[in-house]
């Protein structure tokens, strides 16, 4: 029997794979059931670690939770499929995680590469047979991961979030690092430098930003059409190509399409612009996007749930910019405490509808209005897309 704890996409994903043979444990069930597969749904209370051989939680499942102060086989997703897994390519770090992903992916499909993990697809659900897995990797599952290792790791730069979850900037910088000491002779990890120090077999590739690392690579960074932030996203998917095929592909790689929801520009009928960055869910995602406008009238639109970060880094970036802020989420006192600090422009909107309303009062052709929240979304939405989906829609009524 196989314990799952959290119900959640992972979770869900192993449920249907091992049908009836799973137990699953999440504070939302109040008493026994079973879900479509036949498996037993319940709640903690009904746990008991001497009967049960592996615990398996949802990858933001919280570490102090009684579930897992309990049991006696934690284990990640990762480790479960150890022996499933093919060749692997692990990408992590703070911001970028995803467009990486896609963007390596892309470039090895003809190899048969499949992308998984945090981007979408759980481990339950992705190919055995595909010659290569690349995976998104969080800091959660990180934290339960212990035995398992990727054959490439490509490690963006790593700046503060999910504090709250992991305690402290040590432990979050800690969980990312932690697969280097379990990779092995002949894999190859590529790392800013800030980290190349650490103790591991993997052969060491360090950089301190895109330009660099394309030069160590033999990569001609003016081929690439990709701007900041997007640039190292794209380098780093192309020196993993380029380490596997000793190929460089720049046709392949421009013709890749960014998500939604990233630094996303569109105009209304007026010509006025209107940037969605809804996932730049923190202060260096929102960083990286203001300096692609920082030459311009920024209208910002910020706040929601910041996790518990320190924020002055984005209100020292701000400060030389002409930028106003509009406030909204959680944390708009907290915003409008560090804007009077600081002696920037900041009116608290505390909701999105009240931004965007003021916003359309101030913008011109020579501004730029951005959605750069440098928090979470789930304090006012559902998710980022919804938080995303309704600037676009308010920007464009």
């Amino acid at each position: 029997m196989i314990t799952l704890f959290g119900h959640g996409k992972t979770t869900k994903a192993i449920a249907k794979r091992y049908a009836g043979n799973c137990q699953i444990f999440d504070d939302a069930f109040t008493c026994k059931g079973e879900d479509e597969h036949g498996n037993l749904l319940l709640p903690p209370s009904f746990f008991e670690p001497e009967k049960s051989s592996v615990e398996i939680p949802s990858p933001g499942f919280p570490a102090e939770h009684p579930l897992i102060q309990k049991a006696l086989h934690v284990t990640s997703e990762y480790d479960f499929f150890k022996e499933a897994m093919p060749f692997s390519i692990w990408i992590s770090g703070t911001n970028g995680k995803t467009t990486t992903t896609q963007m390596c992916q892309f470039l090895l499909e003809k190899q048969g590469a499949v992308a998984g993990g945090n981007i979408g697809t759980p481990l339950a659900e992705l190919d055995e047979k595909a010659p290569i897995w690349v995976l998104e990797t969080s800091s959660f599952t990180f934290h339960y991961t212990k035995v398992t290792a990727p054959d490439i790791y490509l490690l963006l730069p790593i700046k503060p979030d999910h504090l709250t979850w992991h305690g402290s900037m040590e432990a979050y910088t800690d969980a990312k690092l932690s697969p280097l000491a379990r990779m092995r002779e002949g894999s190859v990890a590529i790392l800013p430098k800030a980290h190349a120090n650490v103790q591991t077999l993997a052969h060491v590739i360090a950089y301190e930003n895109e330009h660099d690392l394309s030069e160590t690579m033999g990569i001609d960074i003016s081929k690439i059409n990709f701007k900041t932030p997007f640039l190292l996203d794209a380098v780093l998917a192309m020196s993993a190509q380029k380490i596997l095929l000793d190929t460089i592909d720049y046709e392949r790689i421009n013709s890749f399409k960014i998500d939604h929801y990233k630094i996303e520009e569109f105009h209304d009928k007026q010509g006025h612009l209107w940037v969605d960055d809804s996932k730049g869910t923190n202060v260096d995602a929102t960083i990286e996007a203001l300096k692609r406008y920082q030459n311009e009238e920024i209208l910002l639109v910020l706040g929601g749930d910041d996790k518990g970060v320190d924020l002055q880094e984005l209100f020292d970036f701000m400060k030389p910019l002409h930028v106003k802020i509009f406030a909204i989420g959680t944390n708009t006192e907290r915003l409008a405490t560090f804007a009077q600090k600081e002696g920037l422009w900041l009116s608290k909107c505390f909701v999105l509808e009240e931004a965007m309303k003021q916003i359309h009062a101030l913008h011109t052709t020579q501004s730029v209005a951005l959605l750069s929240p440098a928090a979470a979304s789930l304090d006012q939405f559902k998710s980022y897309a919804h938080r995303g989906d309704r600037f676009k829609e308010l920007a464009l009524a």
